[in-house]
């Protein structure tokens, strides 16, 4: 998983897979996801993040680290 902040739209991407999206569909107001040929979900757009989210800390609880790869 992967996030990305693009400051110049105020949009956070968390990206849960490297497929490509093949539809996005928006499940709320400034908020899409985005899913592959198969259906599955990968990846979330959140549109004027920083009004939506504390963009100032990150946390992980439980995560299991001795599987997660480098990037």
């Amino acid at each position: 998983m992967k996030l990305h902040y693009y400051p110049d739209t105020d949009s956070l991407y968390i990206e849960l897979s490297a497929q490509p999206s093949a539809e996005t569909r928006e499940i709320a107001s400034g908020f899409n996801a985005d899913f592959d040929l198969a259906g599955n979900l990968v990846g979330l757009d959140i549109d004027g993040a920083s009004g939506k989210l504390d963009l100032t800390t990150l946390e992980t609880v439980s995560l299991p680290f001795g599987t997660l790869k480098a990037a």
